[in-house]
């Protein structure tokens, strides 16, 4: 504990940790206050239609933001030089002639660095919902599945989406450890977590096979999403929590053990300067990294049309709806809209994340020889590899973005945006 209180109050003090909890204090009420002032949405976001519309929007298009970006860079600034530090300041020696013992000093830091991670992550967390019930409001949600969520619940299900986000975070403060204590270099410790989510994300464009993808920690931030669906589907929430605590664990035992036999007692070892082992290890990160690409088709295709297609055409359905209600029209409860959706990839494989064009065609009653009318929808989907997409139709098929409903309030348009995912286990 007294390793934990020192370490603490380093890190209490530095100015990066204080910028960090300024920016996450202060980012998202900007952030709310910048799309409060215009009529612009980032609608390639994630629930981005609909930040005019509900507060809770805002706080999750700002966990989507963080989830790619912001928490590994906020890792890093952390936890990424809390090792490395000891060694630019040459204050080894002095840490360990100390009442501390070396096993103590290591998770006393380590306490230090977690409780600044879920500190800055809960700070966020409150700070982007209450700017979105300020500057929005407390309304209900649009779902992934085109239903309602009810501001109650809603708000659950927002407080547990963040909650969510701790264990990666805390995978990717592993990592900057790992990188603080191997390289002894603060910049590589700061900047790793970042460049290693980077080549996370582009991986999880590559390949249609889900064993590889799972095994990226990065993409534990987006699986909240599951429970924004009519059927949540918990699957893939319990292997990122497996998945971020193995990689957690490893990147500590490793990190102690190379700690563990440093010789602190003797003369600083003569660091030989050269470009040969760098270049090496730069190799060595390149060679897995095409391996894992080349390893991405590996395992059962987690996003196929069979799946995309179960997912948008009850959406679609579930939108109609919706949308008819708001314009005033009468629309009985339980009402389901007749579909068949016909989905195909703009691609040589017929499955995986990228871009897909699905045909919505639409089964209209009506009285004479042929008892329906069809009327076909084409949308353009963006599919990505944790089975998330965003749907787009040229306005001739849904009319524009916005619309007016039955009071002559300016709306968005639900069927011009759709937004959605589906289980890929």
């Amino acid at each position: 504990m007294r390793a934990f209180r020192a370490e603490r109050r380093k890190l209490g003090s530095l100015m990066a940790i204080r910028l960090l909890a300024l920016a996450c204090l202060l980012g998202p009420f900007a952030f709310a206050a910048v799309l409060s002032a215009q009529s612009g949405s980032p609608a390639d976001t994630l629930f981005g239609a609909w930040v005019h519309s509900s507060g809770f929007a805002v706080s999750l298009v700002v966990l989507s933001f963080a989830g790619t970006w912001g928490f590994p860079l906020m890792a890093g600034i952390v936890a990424g030089d809390i090792f490395s530090a000891e060694d630019r300041y040459e204050t080894w020696k002095t840490v360990l002639t100390r009442s501390c013992t070396r096993r103590e000093l290591f998770v006393g830091k380590l306490l230090a660095a977690a409780a600044f991670l879920v500190a800055l992550v809960l700070l966020t967390a409150v700070s982007s919902l209450t700017a979105g019930l300020i500057f929005v409001g407390d309304h209900a949600l649009v779902g992934l599945s085109g239903t309602l969520v009810s501001p109650g619940r809603a708000l659950g299900l927002v407080v547990a989406s963040w909650l969510l986000a701790i264990p990666p975070t805390l995978a990717f403060g592993g990592l900057a450890v790992l990188l603080s204590v191997l390289t002894r270099n603060g910049i590589a410790g700061v900047l790793g977590p970042s460049l290693a989510a980077l080549v996370m994300q582009l991986l999880a464009l590559v390949g249609a096979g889900v064993w590889v993808h799972a095994l990226l920690v990065a993409s534990s931030f987006s699986n909240w999403q599951a429970f924004f669906t009519e059927r949540p589907y918990y699957g893939p929430l319990f292997v990122s929590l497996i998945i971020s605590v193995a990689w957690l664990t490893a990147c500590l035992w490793v990190s102690w053990k190379a700690l563990s036999r440093r010789d602190f007692a003797g003369a600083p070892a003569a660091r030989r300067r050269g470009w040969g082992r760098p270049a090496r290890i730069v190799l060595a990160l390149a060679l897995l990294i095409a391996l894992l690409a080349v390893a991405g088709n590996l395992g059962p295709a987690g996003v196929t049309a069979r799946r995309l297609q179960a997912s948008l055409g009850p959406t679609f359905g579930n939108l109609t709806v919706l949308q008819q209600r708001q314009l005033g029209r009468g629309v009985p409860s339980g009402a389901k809209l007749n579909t068949q959706t016909r989905c195909s990839r703009r691609a040589s494989t017929p499955q995986g994340p990228g871009e897909w064009t699905c045909a919505i065609y639409v089964f209209t009653p009506q009285p004479g020889a042929v008892p329906f009318e069809t009327t076909p929808v084409t949308y353009d989907v963006s599919v990505q590899g944790d089975g998330c997409y965003k749907a787009d139709s040229p306005p001739s098929f849904v009319g524009t973005q916005t619309m007016r409903d039955s009071s002559g309030r300016s709306v968005v348009n639900p069927l011009f945006t759709i937004y959605g995912c589906f289980n890929t286990l």
